[in-house]
């Protein structure tokens, strides 16, 4: 246990504040300040306010972190942040933060790829990943299907969503429904008392021509809308659970559906399932019967792991350090796009060599 690395994540990419530490596969912390109840007011993330968020929570929720985990910030052999993709205000406060401990501590600091941290965080959970595995990441601000051969440096784009991300469907439904925000865990919440045959809802880009790996969820989000402002124009009820229950299981048929093909099409054998929507529980469930009919393993980490967290970040951070991946310079940026391609942001490794001697003066009390 002593010689597996020991790193702090942050992350920032939305609207919480995360902050993790692990000893390489091993969670010791997992701390989470939670901007969300400032968001509902608007029925979504307002950038600005995230921002803000990151800026007030970003020392305590460290503070936390170290604690809980029982070690000290100089006992770390590295700073790992997310760097991007994400809203590039709230990436600014994390990766600020993480170059001044990691400056102060004479560490090295690695800039990583938000999605692929999402697929990393489940060695927490299950052990080391395969590889190759396939990942389906759901959450409000993506919905891709990835191969991962080696987490830190070979992430390929099998497929995407052409407009809404999965999470962000669930959103606005929830808002039709005027159910609040955010809208997955109330929308799975009333749809285990309704019917998901109830109404026919679109499954987006499923016919024969159709990309085999792409998602479109906007279609649907119209569908339902415009069903749901029918029935009230007809001054008729909306069975509400019916049409969660419904636009529910047209969203996970479509995502299980192509998830498992890229698996036979690609001969893998695993199917990791990360990101928000991951908790939905009838993802799960159906992701699960439609694995094992496949003979897949499916790896899906607990719910608080699928959500955005430090811990993800920590994770794939002790990976780069355990693989001996080259640290990021010192004018890392976040890059609100950063492209899945780059599981982390590389530097020249001999640009961290004077930090050392920086660190020997104490800079950090």
């Amino acid at each position: 246990m002593a010689d597996e690395p020991l790193v702090l994540g942050i992350e920032t990419s939305c609207d919480e504040t995360g902050v993790g530490i692990v000893r390489g596969t091993t969670l010791l912390a997992d701390a989470v300040a939670s901007s969300v109840d400032e968001h509902a007011r608007f029925g979504g993330v307002v950038p600005e306010v995230a921002s803000r968020a990151h800026l007030e929570a970003m020392v305590p929720t460290i503070e936390r972190a170290l604690k809980e985990a029982g070690v000290s910030a100089r006992d770390l052999d590295g700073i790992a942040v997310t760097a991007g993709p994400g809203l590039a205000g709230a990436l600014l406060v994390g990766v600020s933060a993480a170059k001044a401990y990691a400056y102060a501590l004479g560490k090295p600091l690695y800039g990583v790829n938000h999605l692929a941290s999402h697929i990393c965080v489940d060695q927490l959970e299950h052990g080391a990943l395969p590889e190759p595995t396939m990942a389906l990441l759901v959450s409000g601000g993506h919905s891709s299907l990835l191969l991962s051969t080696d987490i830190t440096s070979d992430v390929r784009p099998m497929g995407a969503t052409i407009d809404d991300a999965a999470g962000e469907a669930f959103d606005k439904i929830a808002r039709v429904l005027d159910l609040g925000f955010p809208g997955g865990p109330v929308i799975d919440r009333y749809a285990k008392e309704g019917d998901p045959e109830a109404i026919a809802f679109p499954r987006g880009l499923t016919g024969p021509r159709d990309p085999a790996y792409d998602f479109s969820f906007s279609g649907l989000k119209t569908a339902v809308a415009r069903w749901i402002e029918a029935r009230r124009a007809a001054g008729e009820e909306v069975p509400v659970r019916d049409v969660a229950a419904s636009f529910q299981e047209a969203v996970v048929d479509v995502l299980t559906r192509k998830a498992v093909r890229a698996c036979k099409d690609e001969g893998v054998d695993h199917l990791m399932i990360g990101g928000g929507v991951a908790a939905n529980s009838r993802l799960r469930a159906l992701a699960q019967d439609r694995c094992e009919a496949a003979g897949i393993r499916l790896r899906v980490p607990r719910p608080k792991l699928c959500t955005d967290n430090g811990a993800m970040v920590a994770s794939l951070g002790a990976e780069m350090v355990a693989r001996d991946r080259s640290a990021s310079d010192w004018d890392l940026s976040a890059d609100s796009s950063l492209p899945v391609t780059d599981p982390h942001v590389p530097g020249n490794t001999q640009s961290h060599d004077h930090v050392h001697e920086v660190s020997k003066e104490n800079l950090y009390s």
